[in-house]
């Protein structure tokens, strides 16, 4: 559990820059350049992930039971992962969804957690989609208040981005629940 901990202060740590201290943000990336500042980013962003994968699957080793969902839970929780992908395109798509959603990337975020919060009810799984369910709401409350929200790059404006996102959400959803899932976490949704 201490690595699972671990790489969510360093992974959720580096993505909370923007919150916590934008101004100290602002002067490393010009200080250091845009490029070398997304380089160090990266390999922060990338220690942490390895770290947040490898706790959690000693973590699962020795599971610790804090609660037991029902089965109408689990399949609830498929039915909220279905636009999880879709927004996750949406998010560098521009189209309909992304106005709609606003922040699609943290409204994927926050679906992803919750559902997997539905799912499962080890200590371990409360602490990984529980850490990314209140980062991912704080980060929400911060761009609300932050003078000039950070757009990343997307592709250009479209009248075919909504459906390229549906689909490839879509197909990507359906690659994770009869394949990937599986093969990649020991797990079938289904």
């Amino acid at each position: 559990m201490p690595l699972l901990i671990a790489g969510l202060v360093v992974f959720l740590g580096v993505h909370s820059l923007a919150i916590v201290c934008p101004a100290m943000r602002a002067r490393a990336i010009q200080a250091t350049g845009e490029g070398p500042w997304k380089g160090l980013y990266s390999l922060v962003s990338l220690i942490g992930f390895v770290l947040i994968c490898y706790g959690f699957a000693r973590a699962r080793q020795a599971p610790v039971d804090l609660y037991s969902p029902p089965t109408w839970l689990r399949d609830a929780a498929l039915i909220l992962m279905l636009p999880v992908f879709p927004l996750l395109f949406a998010a560098y798509l521009p189209g309909r969804i992304k106005t709609a959603a606003k922040h699609p990337m943290l409204a994927a975020v926050k679906l992803w957690a919750f559902a997997h919060l539905l799912a499962n009810g080890t200590l371990a799984d409360v602490v990984l989609f529980g850490g990314f369910l209140v980062w991912a709401v704080v980060d929400r409350i911060s761009v609300k208040r932050r003078a000039v929200p950070q757009a990343p790059r997307t592709a250009p404006p479209a009248p075919w981005n909504d459906a390229l996102a549906v689909l490839l959400g879509l197909a990507i959803y359906v690659l994770v629940i009869f394949w990937a899932h599986l093969r990649l976490f020991g797990v079938s949704p289904i």
